[in-house]
């Protein structure tokens, strides 16, 4: 039992100092979204599901939970993060080229549409995240305009 107790101990103490650390923040300028806004132009309702359900793991600025003080919570966090902005960064939108840009918004309606976009992991705890069939059309319809104006500017050789 004594070794027990000291073990417990032991990992207490490292959980802890653990504490202490933590990965970097993604808490970048929400001006960074502001040329991907003015170029996709969404409208209302579309630029509120990609506030609520898109841009914390899809651009340079993430409002963190309370819950993102704890380690090793953080860290799974910020995997999270780093995979979505990886993905599609809403951030970096500008100086992309088209034929990218259009690519994204191909993934980003075929993830919609197959229900795989928001993580069921991210709606567990931002149940305003979970898109409704209505607000999937939005915005699915509102990518395909985009899509359609990527297609008619003109290609570099």
């Amino acid at each position: 039992m004594k070794i027990l107790k000291k073990i417990l101990i032991a990992l207490l103490v490292l959980f802890v100092i653990a504490q202490f650390f933590g990965p970097e923040k993604n808490e970048g300028d929400m001006a960074s979204m502001d040329a991907f806004y003015a170029e996709t132009n969404p409208p209302a309702e579309v630029k509120r599901i990609l506030e609520v359900s898109c841009i914390d793991c899809h651009s340079d600025v993430t409002i963190y939970p309370w819950y993102n003080n704890i380690t090793p919570v953080n860290y799974w966090l910020a995997d999270h993060v780093n995979d979505g902005k990886k993905h599609f960064n809403i951030s970096k939108w500008e100086g992309t080229s088209t034929k990218r840009k259009d690519h994204k918004f191909e993934e980003l309606i075929e993830m919609i549409e197959k229900k795989e976009m928001p993580l069921d992991s991210y709606t567990w705890t931002h149940t305003d995240a979970k898109l409704t069939e209505a607000q999937m059309t939005s915005v699915i319809d509102w990518a395909k305009q985009v899509r359609l104006k990527y297609s008619l500017e003109p290609q570099p050789e």
